[in-house]
């Protein structure tokens, strides 16, 4: 299971869902659903959330295995 910290950061950096959503080109209905584990983001949008954070990918995302 992917588990992001992206509410957690966009928090940190008192960002929208909007705010973020602007800086990697994607929708704010799309970033709601990637903060509530609803949507997986490609490869790509990972990367972009990362680089928006100034963070490694590893601080956004990670895998839970499941129980």
């Amino acid at each position: 299971m992917l588990v992001n910290n992206v509410r957690e950061l966009r928090a940190r950096f008192r960002w929208s869902q909007q705010d973020l959503a602007d800086a990697i080109g994607a929708t704010r209905q799309t970033v709601g659903l990637i903060e509530k584990g609803d949507y997986s983001p490609s490869i790509t949008l990972a990367l972009k959330i990362a680089a928006a954070f100034n963070v490694p990918v590893e601080d956004v995302f990670s895998l839970k295995e499941d129980q």
